[in-house]
């Protein structure tokens, strides 16, 4: 490691949800990762001990709540109520992927809103702060009364594209639904190209029905930008969709690759040529098809718990580095 960071207090713990990115973010900022174990019981629970002293500390805790969802907001709310105990000074939980941020209003009558239960849990056990990544929807940054930082892909996705030379009037940058446009409208403007809208309407839950779309896509390279890709219906759909209205070339592109069921099946079977994603959620290797490329979010996230412990503006990190 080049650069140590000059600030003892500042501690970064990674739970077993998302180590390879915990580790690049430690490395970014220029500090040793914590010393912790976690281990289960052979009944499923948790137990959590942390192996070095942090009275006093500032401690980052870095955990995605993907895939098994359960156990690793189990174990981040565990390590929590641990830090706590052991007097540790500000607890900062650091989310690079958000899960239950689907379930974030009622849809239909005597739905819970999930998503704003976690915000309570992880408030009730001792957050102090959050940091996270490209949340499903804004609005959950309102479901916490303590600071959260809101982190976007988007400057990074920016920078891919703009290094393989996808800018200007021949590229359009499409949403998949309406709730999407903000979104695909950030990466458009980083790329100086125009955007279309596909409007869908979703019969269920994980089925998506293309209908038709909104914007000029003949004779363009169109890449489709959402925060996820779960199930792969909508976004494979998609690409369908606008091929068959004469794009001539269709590049997927989120910041979160849940990737559950039959996603890569899909999306090998798809006319999607490249799926750009991050790392907030770990992919195993088997996950890693030929048409997935990973850009790192260690860096941008580090540079924000630097940010952060610093007292400085995170607004800097909004902006593409080519700008």
């Amino acid at each position: 490691m080049t650069n140590h960071y000059f600030d003892p207090k500042l501690k970064i713990f990674s739970l077993n949800s998302n180590k390879p990115l915990a580790q690049k973010i430690a490395n970014a900022i220029g500090v040793e990762l914590g010393k912790s174990s976690v281990k289960q019981f052979s009944d499923g629970e948790i137990q959590i001990n942390i192996e070095e002293s942090i009275r006093g500390d500032h401690v980052y805790l870095i955990q995605s709540t993907s895939f098994p969802v359960n156990d690793n907001l189990m174990e981040l709310l565990i390590m929590m109520d641990a830090l706590k105990r052991a007097s540790a000074k500000t607890i900062n939980v650091v989310l690079p992927y958000y899960g239950y941020a689907r379930q974030e209003r009622k849809a239909r009558s005597r739905e819970p809103i999930t998503a704003k239960l976690v915000a309570d849990m992880l408030t009730a056990a001792g957050a102090d702060r959050v940091l996270t990544l490209d949340l499903h929807a804004a609005q959950i940054q309102g479901f916490f009364n303590i600071p959260v930082d809101h982190l976007m892909a988007a400057p990074l996705l920016a920078d891919y594209f703009m290094d393989k030379g996808y800018e200007g009037d021949d590229i359009v940058v499409v949403s998949p639904d309406h709730g999407g446009v903000t979104r695909a409208r950030k990466l458009a403007d980083f790329l100086k190209a125009p955007i279309a809208i596909i409007d869908k309407r979703r019969p269920k839950a994980n089925v998506a029905e293309v209908m038709n779309i909104i914007g000029k896509v003949e004779g363009k390279k169109c890449i489709i930008i959402d925060d996820m890709i779960d199930t792969a219906g909508t976004i494979t759909l998609a690409a369908q969709a606008l091929k068959d209205e004469g794009a001539t070339e269709v590049i997927a592109c989120c910041t979160h690759p849940v990737l559950s069921g039959p996603a890569l099946e899909r999306l090998e079977q798809s006319v999607i040529e490249k799926v750009i994603v991050t790392d907030s959620i770990y992919l195993p290797e088997e996950k890693m098809i030929e048409k997935i490329e990973k850009v790192s979010v260690g860096e941008l996230i580090g540079d924000a718990i630097k940010r952060i412990h610093e007292n400085k503006p995170v607004s800097p990190l909004f902006e593409s580095k080519r700008m």
